[in-house]
């Protein structure tokens, strides 16, 4: 794999454009609580494709990628309702690429599982 195993991508559909210096943090849920394993903002397309280094080994399990949004809509001089959106998915295959793109705009958002 040529890049991070799990990569996301913000869109900000209010304005229909990527959302470009978003902060990203991605974390390990285990027993003992959320543990960082990497952290990162998003591009000029929007996306962080470098939070971890490719070939990463990670193991099977649940996994949060937070999105600190409050930071981006204040630059732009916009009210947010949501100042961080937090996705937990379920690690399944370390053989397969994840990647989790947000669209949000001020009062919502929305995810999926991307290619």
């Amino acid at each position: 794999m040529a890049k991070s195993p799990i990569t996301c991508h913000v869109l900000d559909a209010s304005i229909g454009r990527p959302a470009q210096g978003v902060a990203v943090r991605l974390s390990s849920m285990s027993e003992g609580g959320p543990e960082d394993l990497a952290s990162g903002v998003t591009d000029a397309d929007g996306r962080c494709s470098t939070l971890l280094t490719a070939g990463t080994p990670l193991a099977p399990g649940l996994y949060r990628m937070t999105f600190l949004t409050q930071d981006y809509f204040i630059a732009r001089g916009v009210e947010t309702f949501y100042p961080v959106v937090e996705i937990t998915f379920n690690y399944v295959d370390p053989s397969q690429h994840y990647h989790v793109p947000l669209l949000m705009s001020p009062y919502s958002y929305t995810t999926y599982r991307g290619s």
